[in-house]
């Protein structure tokens, strides 16, 4: 075991790792942020995903050893003074989602497409929400938040 030094959500953070960990399992584990989800463990279902450097990845298949000196981003770090970021407050108004468990990862994943496309076609959203899976269904409500959130909605 290392203690390690990673920058989440805009904080210095130390935590013990060992050499071949998760970034993951650091995240929730050493570090106590459990927004993030243990979903496959084999980085394709996408409940794990975190912005790393702005791009979403699964932390289940990131060495957390890889993620130093990177800016990473959780589910926790969106919010700003009270107030939900503007993809989370869409995926409650539109209700996309319904267990809940794959909504953190999709969220994040919302997200870094966002950034990179403010209004994404339908096409778009699904190719890059392609690997981000809920079991519950809720694809067309997901699909509604994205647009909203990109100031597509109604």
């Amino acid at each position: 075991m290392a203690t390690i030094t990673l920058l989440v959500n805009g904080s210095q953070l130390q935590a013990e790792a060992a050499a071949d960990e998760s970034l993951l399992s650091v995240l929730r584990n050493g570090l106590g942020l459990t927004g993030t989800k243990y979903g496959c463990g084999e980085g394709q279902c996408g409940a794990c995903t975190v912005l790393l450097d702005g791009k979403p990845v699964r932390s289940c298949r990131t060495p957390a050893a890889s993620a130093i000196g990177k800016k990473i981003s959780t589910i926790e770090g969106l919010s700003r003074n009270g107030s939900l970021h503007p993809v989370q407050q869409a995926f409650l108004d539109e209700e996309a989602f319904q267990c809940g468990y794959c909504t953190p990862g999709m969220i994040m994943s919302a997200v870094a497409l966002l950034q990179n496309t403010p209004n994404p076609t339908d096409e778009q959203i699904v190719q890059h929400m392609n690997g981000n899976i809920c079991r519950c269904g809720t694809y067309p409500r997901v699909m509604a938040a994205i647009h909203k959130a990109g100031g597509k909605g109604k």
